[in-house]
């Protein structure tokens, strides 16, 4: 009797704490005590992390493969320069193929292979941890095993970086660019010394000059040391060569190549340059902005160059004559530079208007330019 009636009250009990779980399921039971669910799913989590690959700071591929690079030495990670270029000097001496003998004290067990390919990894080492960048990207590598992409990076552009140091590759190439620079202004310059030779105002001037110099007085010459016409033609030409390079006066493009105007001296004498401009230009406002001073020739010259937007080169190719026309008509002025330019579109439009070639021109854009292209089709 009381074993039933103990038996009825474990089972109402029972009931009671299985009550609220069927509540709160919506009449279904889970089968299943909420302490084994966790462990179930603590168990699956271990097992999926257990499963991952271990991660390893040593990659094959990388700066010494499986093998740290400081126990191929023999060193610490505290260990200096100097005491990693004597580990790797002892270590050479040893495994060098030229110098490894098999058999001897401390290669025992080494054949000629396996110590050619325990001496690369030894230089291999040895090169890693020489330079500081190399070793203290290897040295993160170590400490930061996870970062596997950051590793990759950090080693291949170390390797795949030019050796050379880039101010001496930038050196060389404004070096080169001035060489080239320089022979080509001096075969230009030539080349308008021949055409010059060919326009009779300056050849005629040379010649004036060398006959009063006695240099084209042709005197006869007898027996061996006599001359054809041309070996006396030649040397004539030769002489007014020489005359146009040194005596005439040359401006502008056919100015002979100067040294100074190559990039590299352009690019060392910039500050002189620069502190000469700060300098003139310093008294160009004491003297005509603060001081009033009236403008000489050559100031005269330099604000009618401006005006015109040409460059030093571009206005000494301009005839004196040109030049004296400026001054007289006081283009220093920029009201009289207004009106002489304007004079000058006038002129120019009036020249284009009665040129015949520019009349064909017009011609032709009209009855057969781009606007009357015809396609064929194919």
């Amino acid at each position: 009797m009381s074993s039933a009636v103990s038996d009825g009250t474990a089972g109402r009990q029972t009931a009671e704490m299985a009550a609220p779980g069927e509540r709160s399921g919506g009449g279904r039971s889970s089968g299943c005590p909420r302490g084994v669910k966790s462990w179930w799913r603590l168990a699956v989590l271990l097992l999926s992390v257990s499963s991952l690959p271990a991660v390893s700071a040593l990659v094959e591929g990388l700066y010494c493969g499986k093998e740290v690079c400081y126990d191929v030495l023999g060193v610490t990670r505290e260990a200096s320069k100097s005491d990693i270029a004597r580990a790797y000097r002892q270590l050479a001496r040893r495994y060098h193929p030229d110098r490894f003998r098999p058999g001897e004290p401390g290669s025992e067990g080494e054949t000629q292979e396996s110590a050619h390919n325990k001496f690369l990894l030894i230089a291999t080492a040895y090169e890693t941890l020489k330079d500081e960048d190399t070793r203290r990207d290897y040295d993160y590598m170590l400490d930061h095993p996870e970062e596997y992409y950051q590793h990759y990076y950090a080693y291949y552009r170390r390797r795949l970086a030019p050796k050379v140091d880039v101010r001496v590759v930038v050196l060389v190439t404004i070096c080169a660019i001035s060489i080239f620079q320089y022979y080509s202004w001096h075969s230009s310059y030539n080349e308008a010394i021949n055409y010059l030779m060919t326009v009779p105002k300056y050849r005629i001037q040379a010649t004036e000059i060398a006959k009063q110099q006695g240099l084209l007085n042709r005197t006869k010459e007898k027996g061996k040391n006599r001359r054809s016409k041309e070996e006396i033609r030649e040397q004539e030409e030769e002489v007014i060569r020489d005359i146009i390079k040194n005596k005439i006066d040359i401006k502008g493009g056919y100015q002979k190549p100067n040294l100074s105007d190559i990039l590299l001296c352009q690019i060392v004498l910039f500050p002189y340059y620069l502190t000469n401009y700060v300098a003139w230009y310093v008294s160009w406002v004491y003297r005509f902005t603060i001081c009033r001073e009236e403008y000489g020739v050559e100031e005269k010259l330099y604000i009618i160059r401006r005006y015109m937007k040409l460059s030093q080169t571009q206005f000494d190719r301009l005839e004196e004559s040109t030049k004296q026309t400026f001054l007289d008509k006081q283009l220093w002025i920029k009201e009289n530079f207004e009106v002489y330019r304007k004079e000058q579109e006038e002129e120019m439009k009036v020249k284009m208007a009665t040129d015949t070639r520019m009349k064909r021109y017009r011609r032709w854009m009209k009855n057969e330019g781009p606007g009357r292209l015809t396609f064929i089709d194919d």
